[in-house]
């Protein structure tokens, strides 16, 4: 009887002990504005893929708070004398989720992967590496074909992402499916437009600075669905926070908000030769039709209307506050009578075009105000609300008039603007391409000298504002709100959720 009583106690304080465990295991809910396109870096191209891939995938490097290029899986570097060659250090001690070892034999794979793997959305950032050397077991040299200034901030993003060698070669174009790589957590299980599960990972090389046990994203792209979730305690953390929500989550003591301004822009691209379909569209036909459309358009008030001021009106692929900002052409201001003298003058006084925007409450908003301003100058524009990652697949196809998207910034300019309207370039998805254009980027990309890279932006500015490609509109400031029990939070201006640091209080 006795040693039944004991082994009773042992079940009952294992139950205990399991239950206690359970309870305070720290599984972290995140909301997210969409679902992202796919679980492979070299081939992403979404914000919501990148904030998985913070918690999946670990970088060479990273940006803080300030924009300082900080170490991650490289811990330091050094440029050769004519700046034509870039020899990282690589962090020792580091394994892939499948037990295999990140060296530099894995980096160099990583990087010729991005450089050579079809449908590469990497392939045009890191075009200026020409080759690469594997010199030391934890060394690598990058050999650039030209001086390239924005290399190391590109290896903060996806382009610095390492996998799985192992896994990558395994799996092919199917890695996304099960990513393996080396972050603080491991990928469980992904169901489409419904949610992406991670569980942390034991073996993590910075593994003191974990305390979550799981995160779960749910992509949920209206904000208002977003945010009830966050109320009834489904979600503990949003991003992509409707402006308009702002006022009531701040007098509600249960979440805490952050808004910081961002690096990126909301705009909105027009198809001039992606496919045959712009032979059809008024926009890419003439010229004039693109500046009529532009002036339309009151900037200020897109901002205040659809996002209630959290923004910043623009009309360059960086905010008129950064440094690199091209002041020889300002913001235009709306003129709907020269926009219907320009369309008099090119014989289409009332154009017609499809807008393609995201089925997100926001774009939504953006796009009607977008519509009937245009209406005064004699567009007649037909809103098409698409899922997402459609809308993506559709404007790579080139199935599409206007696509109204933004684009998550990146710390150099070079980042917001080279893969975007470069000729040939796989984000493209304007289809524009200057010879005159790719020339003036080229001089941008190999000169790291500040006033000479703003030179040249001007110049890029006086020919790409005049093409209009892009419709640029506004920089949104980013905005979360998450319950108070979470502490650690850093707001990196690039919009990403780092799981590092963070913990339920």
């Amino acid at each position: 009887m006795q040693r039944r009583n004991r082994i009773i106690r042992i079940v009952i304080c294992a139950a205990f002990a399991a239950a206690f465990c359970a309870a305070h295991a720290q599984t972290l809910r995140i909301g997210l504005a969409g679902d992202p396109d796919i679980l492979d870096p070299t081939l992403a191209r979404t914000l919501p893929g990148r904030i998985v891939f913070a918690a999946l995938c670990d970088r060479l490097f990273d940006i803080d708070e300030h924009l300082t290029i900080v170490p991650q899986l490289a811990t330091g570097y050094d440029w050769s004398a004519d700046r034509k060659a870039l020899t990282l250090r690589i962090r020792e001690g580091v394994t892939f989720h499948d037990g295999e070892k990140l060296d530099a034999a894995a980096v160099k794979f990583n990087l010729e992967r991005h450089k050579t793997m079809p449908g590469s959305s990497r392939r045009g950032e890191l075009a200026p590496i020409a080759s690469i050397d594997v010199v030391g077991p934890y060394t690598v040299r990058l050999n650039l074909s030209v001086p390239f200034a924005p290399l190391l901030g590109l290896l903060t993003e996806n382009a610095g992402v390492m996998v799985s060698p192992k896994a990558a070669l395994a799996s092919g174009d199917k890695f996304g499916i099960k990513p393996v790589c080396s972050g603080p957590f491991r990928f469980v299980e992904r169901v489409a437009q419904d949610r992406i599960v991670v569980e942390r990972n034991p073996t993590y090389w910075n593994k003191d600075d974990i305390h979550l046990d799981r995160i779960v994203y749910l992509p949920i792209p209206d904000a208002a669905v977003r945010l009830a979730n966050l109320r009834s305690g489904q979600l503990d953390l949003i991003e992509g926070v409707a402006p308009s929500d702002l006022p009531q989550l701040k007098n509600d003591a249960r979440f805490k908000t952050v808004k910081f301004p961002g690096l990126g822009y909301n705009g909105i691209t027009i198809n001039i030769g992606k496919s045959d379909l712009a032979k059809k569209n008024p926009l890419s036909r003439d010229p004039r039709v693109r500046e009529a459309f532009e002036l339309s358009l009151d900037r200020e008030g897109i901002v205040q209307v659809a996002m209630d001021g959290e923004a910043v009106a623009g009309n360059q692929w960086v905010a008129p506050t950064n440094p690199f900002y091209a002041k020889n052409i300002p913001v235009p201001k709306r003129d709907v009578v020269r926009a219907k003298a320009l369309l008099r003058e090119a014989g289409v006084p009332n154009p017609r075009f499809t807008l393609m925007t995201s089925t997100g409450s926001v774009a939504q908003q953006v796009a009607q105000v977008v519509q009937a301003m245009a209406r005064e100058a004699g567009f007649d524009i037909k809103i098409q609300a698409t899922e997402f990652a459609t809308s993506l697949n559709l404007a790579d196809k080139g199935q599409f008039d206007a696509y109204l998207v933004g684009w998550s910034g990146r710390a150099d300019p070079d980042g917001n603007v080279f893969r975007l309207i470069a000729c040939n370039q796989p984000l493209n998805e304007a289809g524009y391409c200057s010879p005159e254009v790719d020339d003036i980027l080229l001089k941008a990309r190999i000169t790291r000298d500040v006033e000479e890279r703003l030179a040249q932006y001007e110049k890029l500015a006086a020919v790409v504002l005049k093409d209009r490609p892009i419709v640029y509109l506004y920089h949104p400031n980013i905005l979360w709100a998450y319950t108070r029990k979470l502490d650690g939070l850093r707001p990196v201006p690039d919009g990403v959720v780092r799981p590092q640091g963070v913990r339920f209080n």
